[in-house]
Parts: structure tokens; sequence; C-alpha cells
């Protein structure tokens, strides 16, 4: 039987309310897929589209960019910024020939570990579909 593809997904959490999301879900209990990596920053709006294609071009499968909702920053609109990084995020995987479901921005507080859970499994699932990301060869 052949092995089932599993993706390894890069997570970047802001500090004040995706990254306490998350780990809500954890302690709860909530099954969220394994392989993915969180990276805890202070402010999605300091996630540099570099960061992010960077983690695509040495092997990573998808990225998934988490902050909280408009309005909510702990940073008044660092994830705003975040919003319009996404934007370009998008036209640089263009660039790079990689498809932009390798990408994913996300609003989750700290009080939604059900919803963490519930966008890194379907994430997750969005990049088995895609299947291996082909910087890895």
């Amino acid at each position: 039987m052949k092995d089932e593809f599993e993706p390894l997904i890069v997570s970047f959490c802001c500090n004040w309310c995706s990254y306490a999301g998350a780990d809500l879900a954890g302690v709860s209990r909530l099954q969220y897929p394994h392989n993915i990596r969180i990276i805890r920053v202070m402010c999605s709006g300091m996630v540099h589209p570099n960061l992010v294609i960077e983690a695509l071009t040495k092997g990573a499968d998808g990225v998934l960019m988490c902050g909280c909702h408009p309005g909510d920053c702990h940073y008044e609109e660092g994830n705003l910024k975040a919003e319009k990084r996404a934007d370009a995020i998008f036209l640089m995987l263009e660039d790079f020939g990689l498809e932009p479901e390798r990408f994913r921005l996300e609003w989750v507080s700290a009080s939604e570990g059900p919803k963490f859970a519930q966008v890194a499994r379907e994430f997750t699932e969005q990049i088995k579909k895609l299947g291996p990301n082909p910087f890895k060869a």
C-alpha cells in the first residue's frame, strides 16, 4: 500500500490571538493534524511576504498565516497590514509557479480554539489534494 502524502505546513500565528487560539485547541484536546509547525510572531502584520516564500521554497507544502480579527489587533492595524501583504504573497506565488492554495490567511481569536483546529484540518486536506510542493524535488 502506497504511503499517503503527509504535508509539512508552517503556520505563522500572532502572539495575542491566533497563538492563544492554537494553544486553546491543544489544551482542549481538539484534534488537528500533527504536521502543522507553529511559529509565534508578535503580529501577523510583521510576517513579510519573503518569509512565506522562503518557507515554501525551502520545502514547506503550505503556509497558514493566522491573525487577530479586524478591529481586534493588539497593534491596532497590524492585521490589516497582513491582509495587504497576503495580496502580495498571492502575486509572488504566481511568479514562482506555485498554486495560490498553498497559502491561507485566517482570522482566529484567542477564544477560537475549535476554529483553529478546523482551519488546520481543512488546510491540511487542501494541501494533500495539491500534492507535494514542487520545490521539494
